[in-house]
């Protein structure tokens, strides 16, 4: 219990610690979960001395795990990827005309065998935004799978595989934890058709399509993300210039009209306004009185 609480911790830290923007670029993405076949109806055709014997048959499948891989690239809504898929589903029942209903003999095991998968799609996936974090997904998939049918009996064992054409429907809900990370459910329907297999140079057989459907949950990261720009900051504000000093003031000694060292000094600052902003104002007053 206390690891399930750090790590769900650990994802509410990621869900409100970044923006839920995942741009362009590449990215892997790994997921599970279970996966089933439908039953699968073919045709048994046995070679006899006689001639073609012809039967109908039925395997049925145990859901088990599936799981997938992917590396692709997204541009603006639009992922582009290459995914890797394995599955292996037990054989539950295995049924053929003139059998009991269920495969038991006296003294014989239940069927055994399983049916094992691994493909090659190419998908197109287009996120629609819903809200700031959560996006719908909605692709399409093509590609090759390779299909192992093994049986086993104690008289006519059948181990077989081959490659075939396969397609599919994807639908998934995504979530942004961050820039770089995306969790996601998903739902696939994959069809693989023209299923047939020379099991033994005697037996042939040929049935409808592989139907398969898988719901996983996964880890989607992206790579290489872009540093965000930031933009330069603004030049500093220069320091507002000093006023300059408009008005002066020249004092003459009493009963003398040499300038002192101060006048002189009152002077040269008038000089320096002058040529800093062009131009003064210089106000002359002058007073006498009967003292001096």
């Amino acid at each position: 219990m206390t690891i399930v609480r750090a790590f769900a911790g650990l994802l509410l830290c990621l869900c409100f610690a970044a923006p839920a923007y995942c741009g362009d670029g590449f990215y892997v993405s790994l997921e599970g979960g279970g996966g089933a076949v439908n039953d699968w109806q073919h045709t048994r055709t046995w070679w006899t001395p006689c001639g073609p014997e012809v039967k109908q048959a039925r395997a049925s499948f145990d859901t088990n795990l599936a799981g997938f891989g992917a590396a692709g690239y997204r541009l603006g809504d639009l992922r582009f990827e290459l995914e890797g898929g394995y599955r292996r589903n037990p054989i539950s029942s295995y049924l053929k005309d003139g059998w009991k209903k269920t495969w038991e003999h006296e003294g014989e095991a239940g069927p055994s065998g399983a049916l094992t998968e691994g493909s090659l799609m190419a998908n197109l996936i287009y996120d629609i935004q819903l809200f700031e974090r959560f996006s719908l997904a909605l692709g399409v998939g093509a590609g090759g799978d390779y299909s192992r049918f093994k049986l086993d009996t104690h008289w006519a064992p059948i181990d077989e595989g081959d490659y075939h054409f396969a397609y599919q429907g994807i639908a998934g809900l995504n979530y942004a934890l961050s820039e770089e990370a995306v969790v996601f459910v998903n739902y696939r329907f994959t069809d693989v058709r023209n299923i047939s297999f020379d099991a033994t140079p005697r037996l042939h057989l040929v049935g409808d399509d592989f139907e398969k459907q898988a719901a996983t949950a996964g880890l989607r990261f992206a790579l290489f993300v872009p540093a965000a720009v930031v933009p330069p900051a603004p030049p500093p504000t220069p320091p507002a210039p000093k006023p300059l000093e408009r008005e002066f003031m020249v004092f003459f000694g009493f009963n003398q009209s040499n300038l002192s060292d101060e006048a002189l000094a009152t002077i040269k600052q008038v000089v320096g306004a002058v040529r800093e902003s062009g131009s003064a104002a210089v106000h002359v007053i002058g007073h006498a009185d009967r003292a001096g």
